[in-house]
């Protein structure tokens, strides 16, 4: 069920963007009177799912979910129609507008896609505010993996600063790491402040999820809410609603504690302590492969800490929403640096829609879900924009030099290029696609 919220979510998500991307080319080219002959939401390679006629364009949805397109009348597209260029050129085409109009009506789709994302943005802070864990609020410390440890984190360290620079939000820390090129962390270590330096390789080892930390919570209440597929603690009688105190007599203070503990007691034969109605029961069982009890918990995160939430007022949401926006776009222009870096491999990390769709949470959630699409309406426009042909941006691109040079590329010359920007951007859907692939394969 979980798997089928998650791609509802997002073909939700990419239908909202794709048609506004395309809602942005379409409304241009109508401002300048240029004929749109097809507007459709997904391909519709050799046949469409549902399309009707009104006036002069075609609207319709196609059956492949890799996007949409809308087919201007006079313009070299993806759809390769030469015949249509081989005719006179006329007043209601493309081709035959003035350049600055012809690059309005290229970048229409993703100006479109920026102003949705701020929208968005705006309308949830003014829906839900921000709620956030200060970074002076984490009681318990941080808690790492041996990556970590081996640069000389440990397990309970407060994190004070990042190049003794103080973050107020605890989820803002990694991310900050990761783009601005830090070289230390402050932790506060039972009342002692201690300098952390970051390796050269640090970032990539975050890339591929190691060294990272995150939130230490104590290990109690442990209640049984419910049990996975394959549950061991349930086969040996373990009930919901009992309160698991300890294993094998050993108490735990926090919960990363009692992880341990299962890990280094794969398969083995373990004695859970339990509390059940106010009885106290010993209960052998032996372990899964990777160490599970194969059992889902009743706590929930919030209760063992002190979140801080920031509400606006309508006006106050407008400028706040659209700094956020501003940041984001900011954020994922810098990611350009690690993707493309050799020292951090981040090409590597690169995903495809398998990964897109696991960024969405495993229950609807409407906050979520606005959250992410914003994101993801970000990143088709800055996608878009990159001067690749094929792309808005590689349109552009060739625009510009008009504009500058006042000579227009020839239609053989555009022709050449749409197909070498179309086999560039299936290289990237291959690379991007494949590396989901590997990574599900590796699991």
């Amino acid at each position: 069920m979980t798997i089928v919220i998650k791609i509802i979510q997002f073909l939700i998500s990419l239908s909202i963007l794709v048609l506004i991307h395309e809602l942005g080319h379409f409304s241009f080219a109508k401002i300048f009177k240029t004929r749109v002959e097809k507007f459709y939401l997904f391909f519709d390679a050799w046949f469409a799912l549902f399309k009707f006629k009104r006036g002069e364009t075609e609207y319709g949805l196609g059956w492949l979910p890799l996007g949409g397109y809308v087919k201007i009348a006079g313009m070299i597209d993806e759809s390769m129609d030469m015949e249509q260029m081989k005719k006179p050129p006329q007043p209601w085409e493309f081709r035959s507008k003035k350049a600055w109009q012809r690059l309005l009506i290229m970048t229409g789709g993703v100006l479109f896609n920026f102003l949705l994302a701020m929208l968005i943005y705006v309308t949830i802070l003014f829906a839900w505010g921000k709620t956030y864990l200060p970074t002076a609020n984490l009681k318990y410390g941080i808690v790492t993996d041996s990556t970590g440890m081996a640069i000389g984190l440990r397990n309970g360290d407060k994190i004070l600063s990042v190049d003794n620079q103080y973050i107020e939000d605890f989820s803002d820390i990694q991310k900050d790491i990761l783009l601005n090129k830090r070289s230390s962390i402050q932790v506060d270590r039972n009342g002692e402040k201690i300098d952390i330096a970051l390796p050269a390789n640090y970032v990539a080892n975050l890339l591929k999820g190691k060294g990272g930390f995150d939130i230490r919570t104590p290990f109690g209440p442990f209640v049984i809410d419910d049990f996975r597929k394959e549950s061991p603690a349930k086969i040996a009688g373990v009930l919901k609603g009992d309160e698991l105190i300890g294993i094998d007599s050993l108490k735990f203070t926090y919960y990363d504690e009692f992880q341990t503990y299962l890990m280094s007691h794969k398969t083995k034969a373990i004695v859970l302590n339990v509390l059940r109605k106010g009885s106290n029961l010993n209960i052998a069982m032996t372990t899964t492969s990777d160490g599970s009890l194969g059992v889902v918990l009743s706590r929930t995160f919030a209760e063992n800490f002190e979140f801080k939430t920031i509400k606006y007022g309508f006006f106050e949401s407008i400028p706040a929403g659209i700094a956020r926006g501003f940041r984001e776009i900011g954020d994922y222009l810098k990611q350009f640096r690690i993707i493309f870096s050799k020292q951090t491999k981040g090409y590597e990390s690169l995903g495809g829609f398998i990964t897109i769709g696991s960024i969405f949470p495993a229950t609807w959630d409407w906050q979520s879900f606005w959250n992410v699409t914003a994101f993801l309406s970000i990143i088709l426009a800055v996608m878009n924009i990159l001067p690749i042909p094929a792309l808005d941006g590689g349109h552009v691109i060739f625009l510009l030099f008009e504009v500058i040079t006042g000579r227009k590329p020839s239609d053989k010359f555009l022709e050449y290029a749409q197909i070498v920007g179309m086999i560039i951007l299936f290289s990237l859907l291959i690379l991007a696609n494949g590396n989901d692939i590997i990574r599900w394969i590796r699991k």
